[in-house]
């Protein structure tokens, strides 16, 4: 007799963005569609030589301890402590593999079947997949161009909603590339004391800036917020180096998870992340170029969807990040069904429905920036011009 899989199963589905990939995989279409740093960034030599060091020592090719090794949590410590203003033992630190891991076992040690989880409308759609499949039950509040509108949260807490948790993405969005403003990030945290709930602050994206640093984290403002990081966006993917910080139970319970999750994590690729993140001569240089070389590209794309399509529709100023948010001003624009001609065009986007929670959002779509030059952006945005000139007349 076939075997029923467990409850948790049930509802979930494949990521459509990795869905999209694998159909976008052809090379004359130019992808819009993931979120991948390019590869031309990627410091390979420098990587190269951290790796020779590392390999010097036996320790790095042996198991380590589960939260990571001491050395790169002593840095970690250091550079988030600078950040959120106060010092950070690196006992409240644990690595993970990728912050994706971490956002995991997060859901894992705070939710149980059923509990409330508060996501921003359009959402990240690794926490969805996250959330769910921990079974909880998850709420969206509306995003505007401060991030998640706190005004509407507290509207939901005042009429008696009480979640477990609160996630934000707070510097430059995935998929709107919006900042949580200031005053908001004061707004959260004070909630958060008041309701005495979690708020896990997802920050991939935070070095990227191009106009200037987003402001402090919300993990400056509140005991009450668990905050995650990782090493993919500024370094290399490959490295699957993230990491998270706060309450310690927290991460006494992370570790606890993690133990029977992998054991522990690459000593190899954590000696090679400790080397050139404390080079700090050196990434600060790393991370100019970056922010350099992406903004130039946001710009291009934005100008380019700008310039196709006028006042048909809006795009997101980025300031930061690797996303930039469409939305067609007619409603009767489907995002989802103008794709298949785009890819037929040479282009790929990911349709805003693939980030909806209440909404369908099905007249907007994302648009990654960072993996392609500024002249192959202007061209993607021609090219997906033709693509709702044809969609539109068929």
């Amino acid at each position: 007799m076939p075997q029923s899989l467990a409850r948790r199963m049930e509802g979930l589905h494949s990521s459509a963005i990795r869905d999209l990939l694998t159909l976008t995989a052809r090379p004359d279409v130019v992808s819009l569609a993931g979120g991948l740093p390019d590869p031309e960034f990627i410091p390979r030599e420098r990587i190269r030589k951290e790796a020779e060091l590392a390999l010097a020592d036996p320790a790095s090719v042996q198991y380590g301890e589960t939260t990571g090794l001491r050395k790169l949590r002593d840095v970690l410590a250091a550079r988030e402590g600078a950040k959120i203003g106060r010092p950070l033992d690196a006992a409240d630190v644990v690595v993970t593999h990728g912050s994706q891991q971490a956002l995991s076992l997060l859901a894992q040690v705070l939710l149980d079947p059923g509990d409330v989880v508060i996501v921003e409308e359009p959402a990240y759609t690794g926490a969805l997949q996250v959330f769910r499949a921990a079974e909880a039950d998850v709420r969206s509040v509306p995003l505007d161009a401060d991030g998640i509108d706190t005004a509407a949260l507290q509207g939901m807490l005042e009429t008696g909603l009480r979640p477990t948790v609160v996630h934000t993405v707070s510097n430059f969005h995935n998929p709107r590339g919006v900042v949580l403003a200031a005053g908001r990030r004061e707004h959260l945290a004070a909630l958060a004391d008041r309701f005495g709930f979690w708020v896990i602050e997802d920050d991939p994206y935070g070095e990227l800036f191009f106009d200037g640093p987003p402001p402090a984290p919300v993990a400056a403002l509140s005991d009450r917020v668990i905050r995650l990081s990782s090493a993919s966006k500024i370094l290399a993917p490959a490295l699957r180096v993230g990491w998270l910080h706060g309450d310690r139970r927290v991460c006494e319970a992370v570790e606890l998870l993690k133990q029977g999750a992998d054991l522990c994590g690459s000593s190899l690729t954590h000696q090679i992340a400790a080397g050139l993140l404390s080079d700090e001569s050196w990434l600060d240089l790393h991370l100019e170029m970056l922010r350099a070389r992406y903004g130039s590209r946001a710009r291009a794309l934005a100008d380019g969807v700008a310039s196709t399509f006028g006042d048909r529709a809006g795009v997101s100023s980025a300031v930061g990040g690797m996303f930039c948010w469409t939305e067609f001003t007619s409603a009767d624009v489907d995002t989802a069904a103008l794709l298949q001609t785009a890819v037929e065009h040479g282009v790929a986007f990911v349709p805003g429905s693939a980030f909806g929670v209440a909404a369908e959002h099905r007249s907007a779509l994302r648009l990654c920036f960072a993996t392609c030059s500024e002249d192959v952006l202007t061209g993607a945005a021609a090219r997906l011009g033709d693509a709702y000139a044809d969609h539109a007349q068929s």
